[in-house]
Order: structure tokens, then C-alpha cells, then sequence
């Protein structure tokens, strides 16, 4: 693919591989709105030039990820490889620009429609727009607190026998685990209700954050997290949820798909109520 154009709208919340080092997967859209993933890229370890936000349009050298039998999966031509912004796309008109790029193909409504596409050999969906038709609930979930400290051992083992390792390597510290899994509970247009986990890495930094303003309170810190995304993004904004798969449970999970992001413009009511105001 060599120099490639994507919008990026997707960054989960960094995970910890025993081949990759720490990771994020990213995924967004090329011009013609298709999707495509990018991994691994070992983003906190990029310049400050290159560290990429939600919505900036970037030029990569990019080849297919030939690890990742799914179709939207593609790889940095090297680790090293240079990460051009060449622009961001505004919140203007109610997000007018990005909704010209995410909308521009299929917008999914029917979880078991994307289920079977994905599980089609011919097909092989692995990322999605997808629109619930209702948020029942936000779900909370306590789980390890701390990485697997075997494969933070093998990590620091690897580093310092890495004779091209950068001069401060040691000084990098593997991104907070977060001890909570939080989970959407939606409707599709069926009316089948799902239990989808998000894994974001914006809910992992509000999470944090909110620990941060209430002094170390998880609780509180929690149910701020609850709040921002059953009571706000839920019921006053447009919301839309990006879906991806898991590449290990693409053809086996009953629901392979978990929510990557969200895409959350005002709802036209609310435009009319801020209009009014």
C-alpha cells in the first residue's frame, strides 16, 4: 500500500505484548471511507510530532499485516517508520467533516447482519459503524490490577539486551493497567440485547482523570465514568459506536466484535434546544 492517507478515529487503551513491547491498535478511515487497522505501533515511544490524536489525518508507509488474516489490517512498513499529521478535523457544524468520512458507507444496525459478515470467509468484517438502536445500561467491572508481571519481566529482560535500544529505554514506564472493565449493554434494531466491553483509550483516560479530581476515591472516580457515558454521550448525543475484532476470537466467539469508540455529535433536538438558548 506504501504511502497511505488515514483518518484516525480509533486508539484503544494501550495493552502490553510480549513480542511488541507496549501497543495500541488503531484503526480509522481511508478517503473513500473504507476502514483500515494499523498494528502495532509502540505510540507512546513516538516523537512528540508524530504521537497522532482522534481525527487527525496522517500519512504512513504502510504493507498488509501479513499475521492478520483479517482484510483492514495493515502494519507499519518498519517500527521506526515516520508518522506525518497533515491535518485535523474539527467539531464544527456538529461535526460536519468527520461525519462526511465516518458515515460515507455502511452504517450497521443489526448486530447478528455484522456477525455473520464477519464470520464469512468471503467477507471477514472486522471493523464497523454501528448504530444501537438503545443503551440499556453502563456496566462496571473490577479485574487484575496489575500486568502480568511475567511478561513485564520478559519486557525488561529484552530491553536491556536490545543493543539498539534508545539512550533513555529505562526510563520508560509501561502505561497504568486499568483495574476496571467497563461495558455497554445495547439493544440492536432487532431488539437483541448485547453486553459489549469498551476498550477505548479515551474511557481509560477519563477514568484516570477522574481519580485524579476525586483524591484517589474509585468510586466516585467511577461513577463519574458513568456518568459522562450513560447520562451524556447516551441520551443527549447521536451516538454511534466503532467495532472491531478480535483477532483471536474472529471466527470462534459467539460475538467477536467489542467497542473500540465512539462517535458522539449532538442529537438534532439538542441543536435545536442550544439554537433556542
Amino acid at each position: 500500500m506504501a504511502k497511505t492517507k488515514v483518518l484516525i478515529t480509533v486508539k484503544t487503551y494501550p495493552a502490553i505484548s510480549e513480542k511488541y513491547d507496549e501497543l495500541v491498535c488503531t484503526a480509522g478511515f481511508l478517503e473513500d471511507g473504507s476502514w483500515i487497522r494499523i498494528y502495532p505501533i509502540q505510540f507512546r515511544k513516538k516523537s512528540f510530532g508524530e504521537q497522532y490524536k482522534k481525527y487527525d489525518w496522517i500519512e504512513i508507509d504502510l504493507v498488509k499485516n501479513a499475521s492478520d488474516f483479517r482484510k483492514e489490517s495493515y502494519r507499519p512498513v518498519s517500527y521506526d517508520t515516520e508518522i506525518k499529521i497533515l491535518d485535523h478535523l474539527d467539531t464544527k457544524s456538529n461535526w460536519l467533516l468527520r461525519k462526511e468520512i465516518v458515515f460515507k458507507n455502511k452504517i450497521y444496525t443489526d448486530l447478528d447482519e455484522l456477525i455473520k459478515e464477519a464470520k464469512n470467509k468471503e467477507i471477514m468484517t472486522s471493523l464497523a459503524v454501528f448504530f444501537p438502536t438503545e443503551i440499556v445500561d453502563f456496566t462496571i467491572e473490577s479485574v487484575e490490577r496489575e500486568w502480568d508481571k511475567n511478561k513485564l519481566a520478559k519486557l525488561k529482560q529484552d530491553r536491556s539486551s536490545n543493543l539498539f535500544a534508545q539512550e533513555d529505554e529505562d526510563l520508560f514506564e509501561v502505561v497504568k493497567k486499568l483495574p476496571y472493565k467497563f461495558s455497554y449493554i445495547i439493544k440492536d434494531s432487532n431488539g437483541k440485547q448485547s453486553k459489549m466491553m469498551i476498550e477505548d483509550w479515551e474511557i481509560g483516560q477519563l477514568y484516570w482523570n477522574c481519580l485524579k479530581k476525586h483524591e484517589g476515591n474509585e468510586n466516585k472516580a467511577v461513577q463519574d465514568v458513568k456518568k459522562q457515558y450513560l447520562d451524556n454521550f447516551a441520551k443527549t448525543k447521536d451516538l454511534h459506536l466503532f467495532l472491531g475484532t478480535s483477532q483471536l476470537f474472529h471466527f470462534t466467539g459467539k460475538n467477536p466484535f467489542m467497542i473500540i469508540g465512539t462517535f458522539h455529535p449532538l442529537k438534532e433536538q439538542q441543536l435545536s434546544f442550544q439554537f433556542f438558548d
